[in-house]
């Protein structure tokens, strides 16, 4: 296929945080025993070893690549807790008194991850940026309005309404109207911390072997057998952190996850008049719609980051980029000839109820389903599985144990995916149309 005349010379079809932080190999030799094995070395597999780890009990982690190569080192670095999983579709599912304790755990999910930033001296490019949450429409305006003091009294972040007309102070683009700043939110390299991360729980004296593709878990006295492509090791606990890339050994787990693509490119260097005009104060970026785009400045201020649906099929990162180009030059039309260095994908999982999901299952611990926002979120329920396994808890995460739905005759393989995804851009398309 001939080069695309938007990609730049040497174009990449690999993330861009790799050029500072690839994926870690480990090949330590498998042992026979373990008191854990963790199954998928992303923010939840790493965050639930340290802590297991640090109180002396012995852990294995295995994945079926490099440790983070999924992603945790491939996703837009956006670090939030309590903003989607303050939905107020969640309270008419579960209640006031659940979807209370929700907001509550989504926020110490963000105090989670900052904590451990600054405890263990994760070098990650961390900072509290702020996040700028673009309106669709006045009326996906007015839902923020009345949504915002919820949020405030969930997180005790600032969150602040900024109307059209002010709306330059935050982004350089006409294209919102208005839009929700919440402060409580950051900014990081997802590769540099998944790195750093992997690079503490081996010092705490974990064991962890990349390349080791679970085959198999077969339970039986006192624990379970893990068959892998480098050997086999008895457990007493067996944690599962697969999310996105859910396979079938664990069905169960699998019928209840929605694996969704998620494609992002790079632009080449800006001038910094030209960034300082896009992004005033450094923020994070979403919108409202249903099929939403995310978007920031790289950590060095010179490039954009832009991610997005950009197809509801499997595609390749050549054939996203275009799309994802022109996406971004809906929102910032200066951009239309600036060149892509870097575009790539990977698989973000989501649930059927939208609430990620902590629990046990034939024994098997799980922390799955992050909607798409899970740099703190995987990071914060990994955590609390290991409290609970080492019996630590004050009390029940509000996403442990919830009901944990799947539909008939669903078995992992999304079918629906192309034509939901159609319906939601028109459904964008057909809202934007009204509101002009």
């Amino acid at each position: 296929m001939a080069a695309h005349p938007l990609f730049a010379d040497g174009f990449k079809t690999t993330p861009y945080w790799w050029e500072a932080a690839t994926p870690a190999r480990f090949d330590a030799p498998l042992p026979d025993e373990t008191d854990v094995v963790v199954i998928g070395g992303g923010y939840a597999g790493l965050n639930c070893a340290l802590t297991l780890a640090r109180a002396g009990t012995r852990v294995v982690v295995v994945d079926a690549a490099e440790i983070g190569w999924g992603a945790s080192s491939r996703n837009g670095g956006m670090v939030s807790g309590g903003m989607k999983v303050s939905d107020p579709k969640i309270e008419k599912l579960y209640g006031a008194e659940v979807a209370n304790g929700i907001r509550e755990d989504g926020w110490s999910s963000f105090t989670h991850i900052e904590d451990l930033i600054r405890r263990e001296g994760i070098d990650c490019d961390y900072v509290r940026s702020g996040r700028f949450v673009g309106a669709h429409t006045p009326r996906d305006y007015a839902a923020m309005e009345a949504r915002a003091p919820k949020l405030r009294a969930a997180t005790g972040a600032v969150v602040e309404m900024v109307p059209r007309a002010r709306q330059h102070e935050q982004i350089g683009s006409d294209y919102y109207y208005g839009g929700m700043v919440v402060e409580g939110t950051g900014a990081l390299h997802p590769a540099k911390y998944v790195r750093a991360l992997a690079g503490k729980v081996a010092e705490a004296g974990a064991t962890l072997c990349s390349h080791a593709r679970v085959e198999g878990i077969v339970r039986e006295e006192g624990g379970f057998v893990v068959k892998s492509t480098r050997g086999t090791i008895h457990a007493r606990e067996v944690m599962a952190a697969t999310n996105g890339y859910t396979g079938p050994v664990t069905p169960w787990l699998r019928r209840r996850l929605i694996p969704v693509g998620s494609y992002i490119i790079a632009t080449e260097p800006l001038p910094p008049e030209v960034t300082a005009k896009l992004s005033p104060k450094g923020r994070m970026f979403s919108d409202s719609k249903k099929v939403l785009y995310y978007f920031r400045l790289s950590p060095d201020g010179t490039r954009v980051l832009f991610g997005g649906r950009a197809s509801f099929r499997q595609t390749t990162p050549e054939l996203a980029a275009p799309v994802l180009h022109r996406f971004m030059t809906g929102v910032w039309p200066e951009l239309a000839q600036t060149k892509i260095t870097h575009s790539w994908t990977g698989n973000v999982a989501f649930t059927f109820d939208m609430v990620p999901h902590m629990g046990v299952h034939d024994g098997v611990h799980y922390a799955m389903g992050c909607q798409g926002s899970g740099v703190a979120m995987a990071s914060y329920l990994g955590n609390q599985v290991a409290l609970k396994i080492l019996g630590r808890t004050n009390r029940q995460c509000a996403f442990d144990g919830l009901p944990f739905p799947t539909r008939p005759l669903y078995r992992g393989n999304p079918w629906f995916l192309p034509i939901v995804g159609s319906w939601y851009r028109l459904s964008d398309g057909i809202a934007r149309w009204r509101a002009r």
